[in-house]
């Protein structure tokens, strides 16, 4: 059994779902999803949590230029299977309410995207992940500009603009890396054996950070974000904040760190700077938002910006902060988005000063509400909370190990008071007061939508009262990567 299957599945899937006419297509999409997380289940099941990659295909695809089909699994990209086979039909179930026009091609690029997805968090081959990078791309291009508000065609240009040209930069790292193998090749590892300078190193890790930023997005990168998020459907809100976004910050892990480790080195601290300064610009711009799709949006480049730190910190507690947050960020944001979801869809309107009293009237969607914001600003016993204590002790640990920097790592700590400021007033001014002509005709959730909100709910706390599996998965590739690393930086 190797990855492969994950891999062709979805492909397969979106090309039957791409044929069915309105109606049918959901519910086959729906299916094939969930296969597709059985079949991760059984992956997850057979992996041995240690360093090795497991499930590997290695064949040649254009052997004339060194080119291989080589994908595998190990602890990291095991975690970010499990955030792709999870959430995606998680956000199929949750579109369940909504009528698309050309269901087919809708839910086809759905599973498309997964596909390319898939390729990203798995390749092991430097030209394989391109073409994952840029097959996840194209079908958020056409899910935005098709299904989108009535400003998509703008933004989803921008959004296409911004994406491609960070690609390219990448591009151009990868066929660098390329050309100073030894073997000419792209396997990975053949990569991080390459004896660059640091000179050199410098100009790959701006080349693949350029690229990764942009889709995290990190300040000053994250000008198209806010826009994109709002005009998309929600489906492909939930597709770029729940999954795509991860591709920056795993790529970093995977791709940047230890392909240009004396680079690294060298632009760390200014980086961490960068994603302080994100974290405290869009919360302090969050506060502000009185649309509920849009402050979320915010919130999530704050969240963002901390697992950026987390990651630059390169500590063992740091990075595994990062990975169980990238999961916990899916889960809580598509939570989130999936409630303003339902509130628009009811009243027509995200303008939250338009709000007030829902829980009056709608019990269970309050509760499910209100734990999905828990879970978002960190509450003990929830998911969100593992995450970002990590990467705060991570984040103090390279504050300490460079004292002169405990300033910033004190200012990174403020994402959770603000988090809970915004996020907490925000939840107050939406179901808490008298209900008003809008919002009491607000009716309770139900079918597919409480079955939604409920799987959301469980996971929260199910991974804050036991985080322990999550970490287990990832920590021996962790440590053996931040060991690897240390190695030839220090």
């Amino acid at each position: 059994m190797t990855v492969s299957i994950l891999i062709f599945l979805p492909v397969v899937a979106a090309v039957i779902v791409a044929l069915l006419k309105n109606g049918t297509a959901k519910h086959a999409a729906l299916f094939f999803s969930v296969a597709e997380l059985v079949i991760a289940g059984l992956f997850l099941s057979k992996f041995i949590p240690d360093a090795s990659t497991q499930f590997a295909i290695d064949v040649p695809w254009i052997p004339k230029f060194g080119i291989y089909f080589s994908a595998g699994i190990d602890g990291i990209s095991m975690v970010m299977v499990l955030l792709t086979t999870l959430l995606v039909p998680l956000i199929i179930l949750s579109t369940y309410q909504h009528k698309h026009n050309n269901e087919g091609a809708f839910y086809g690029l759905i599973l498309f995207m997964q596909a390319g997805l898939l390729v990203v968090f798995t390749a092991l081959d430097g030209f394989l992940f391109y073409v994952g990078w840029e097959a996840a791309l194209i079908p958020i291009y056409f899910i935005c500009a098709l299904w989108g508000g009535e400003n998509r065609i703008r933004i989803t240009i921008k959004f296409f603009i911004y994406t491609f040209a960070g690609s390219l930069f990448m591009l151009v790292g990868i066929i660098y890396l390329y050309l100073q193998s030894p073997g000419k090749t792209y396997d990975i590892h053949e990569f991080y054996r390459i004896g660059l300078d640091a000179k050199h190193q410098s100009l790959v890790f701006w080349a693949f950070f350029l690229a990764f930023a942009i889709k995290m997005p990190l300040f000053p990168f994250h000008t198209w974000q806010p826009d994109t998020y709002t005009e998309a459907p929600t489906a492909g809100t939930m597709l770029l904040s729940g999954i795509m976004l991860k591709m920056g910050i795993y790529g970093v892990i995977r791709w940047l760190i230890p392909n240009a480790p004396l680079g690294f080195a060298h632009w760390q601290a200014l980086v961490m700077i960068l994603a302080v300064i994100g974290i405290i610009y869009a919360s302090l711009i969050a506060f502000n938002q009185k649309d509920g799709k849009r402050l979320v949006a915010y919130s999530s480049i704050a969240h963002v910006g901390l697992i950026a730190a987390g990651i630059f910190a390169w500590t063992s507690i740091g990075v595994q902060g990062a990975m169980i947050q990238m999961l916990s960020h899916g889960i809580n944001v598509v939570g989130m988005f999936f409630i303003w979801d339902i509130i628009s869809r009811r009243l027509n309107t995200r303008d939250i000063s338009q709000l007030g009293g829902i829980a009056k009237v709608a019990p269970k969607f309050s509760i499910a509400f209100l734990i999905i914001v828990l879970g978002t600003v960190g509450l003990p016993l929830t998911n969100g909370f593992v995450g970002e204590f990590l990467l705060l002790n991570g984040v103090f640990e390279y504050s300490a190990y460079h004292y002169f920097n405990i300033a910033l790592g004190a200012v990174a700590g403020l994402t959770i008071i603000f988090g809970a400021v915004y996020m907490l007033r925000m939840y107050k001014n939406v179901m808490q007061g008298e209900t008003n002509e809008l919002t009491a005709t607000f009716t309770d959730i139900s079918g597919s939508e409480k079955l939604t909100l409920c799987i959301i709910c469980v996971l929260i706390i199910a991974i804050g009262v036991y985080p322990h599996p999550i970490l287990h998965i990832s920590e021996a590739a962790v440590n053996n990567l931040i060991h690897t690393i240390n190695i030839k930086t220090y």
